[in-house]
């Protein structure tokens, strides 16, 4: 590894891998793509010839990758069920590791990881990158400054329309597409909420069309002292998919579109009077539009990053450095995979 540049090879060449890891790698100065690694006859071949890629390998073990000496880092896109796998075997080889999330299936996979990078001194990271979207990064902004005022609430909703492009795996997790997607609700809310979570109860609305998805869950918690709510509630049944976090201050409503890339921030109506109602419209219009201007054009084009160009900026930051990456590092790819599972183990389905 050079002083300068972290060499990374990527693993699985999914839909994740050449829309996201691939192009958040490319904007990083400090990581050279070593090379592409798929299973799937002549797919590492073409991926590397269309992106201009000088290496690739056709195979599942790292250890029979011929440039494996080239190699500092393995980037993991596969699907879920060989990231513990993988991961494993690439620290052994005494590669640092990042992996897309759900960072593993169970915690105790998760936690034997954890442990066997801090014995071989290896980074470990895992892909939480909503958190530095840019509107997640306003919105920490406004809370680090106070302008929302004291909190009153922290909510997480995602609506899921099953008609969207979804993994051709993902009915084979643990509640389905839950467990793929719900990482993404549980960061945020770590990120966003001032102190550590205490779930007090979780509930379970079972599929309506025989899935192993539910058509809807939810999650209640308390944060801190105080117990300011924080809550969940994830439908994979509706007609739109959107993905919102709000938090409620005694002076704004703040809200993030993350789809979109919106941040929105409402000021407190008072009595809900006729002009406080007007301005709250013309702030949420003039908001959501302006920032089209921002979002709108890489979100037709495609090349929206929503964070992933900072979590590698910060992985290859910290191996580069010898350490372990802020608010994507092992104990945070853990502390994720312990509430899906605490959530799985207490929600109690709803007739």
């Amino acid at each position: 590894m050079s002083a300068r540049r972290l060499r990374v090879a990527a693993v699985g060449l999914g839909w994740v891998t050449l829309h996201r890891h691939l192009p958040a790698m490319r904007k990083v100065a400090e990581i050279e793509i070593a090379g592409v690694i798929d299973r799937r006859p002549g797919h590492a071949a073409e991926v590397a010839r269309r992106h201009g890629i000088g290496r690739h390998h056709e195979g599942g073990l790292l250890a029979a990758i011929p440039w494996l000496a080239d190699v500092d880092a393995f980037s993991i896109g596969t699907s879920p069920f060989s990231h513990a796998a993988l991961a494993r075997e690439a620290l052994e080889l005494g590669r640092h590791v990042i992996t897309e999330k759900p960072f593993t299936l169970q915690p105790a996979e998760g936690e034997a990881l954890v442990e066997l990078a801090r014995r071989q001194g290896r980074t470990l990271a895992v892909v939480h990158n909503f958190q530095f979207s840019r509107s997640v990064r306003a919105l920490l902004a406004d809370l680090r400054a106070g302008r929302l005022g004291e909190l009153r609430f922290v909510a997480a909703l995602q609506l899921g329309n099953p008609a969207r492009r979804l993994p051709a795996w993902h009915e084979e997790l643990p509640l389905g597409l839950y467990y793929d997607e719900s990482p993404h609700m549980f960061y945020l809310l770590r990120a966003l909420a001032p102190a550590p979570l205490r779930l007090l109860r979780a509930e379970l609305h079972r599929s309506t069309r025989g899935l192993q998805t539910p058509a809807w869950i939810s999650a209640h918690y308390a944060c801190g002292p105080g117990s300011l709510p924080v809550k969940l509630n994830m439908a994979f049944e509706a007609p739109l998919s959107e993905w919102h976090v709000t938090v409620a201050g005694e002076r704004f409503l703040a809200d993030v579109d993350v789809f979109r890339d919106i941040y929105v921030r409402v000021p407190n109506d008072g009595a809900h009077t006729a002009w406080p109602v007007v301005r709250s419209s013309l702030a949420v219009t003039w908001s959501h539009w302006w920032q089209h201007l921002l979002s709108g054009p890489g979100h037709l084009a495609g090349t929206l990053l929503y964070g992933n160009d900072e979590v590698f900026r910060r992985f290859a930051a910290a191996a580069l450095s010898g350490g372990q990456p802020a608010d994507v590092g092992p104990e945070d790819a853990l502390a994720v995979v312990r509430m899906q599972h605490e959530v799985l183990a207490r929600a109690e389905a709803i007739a």
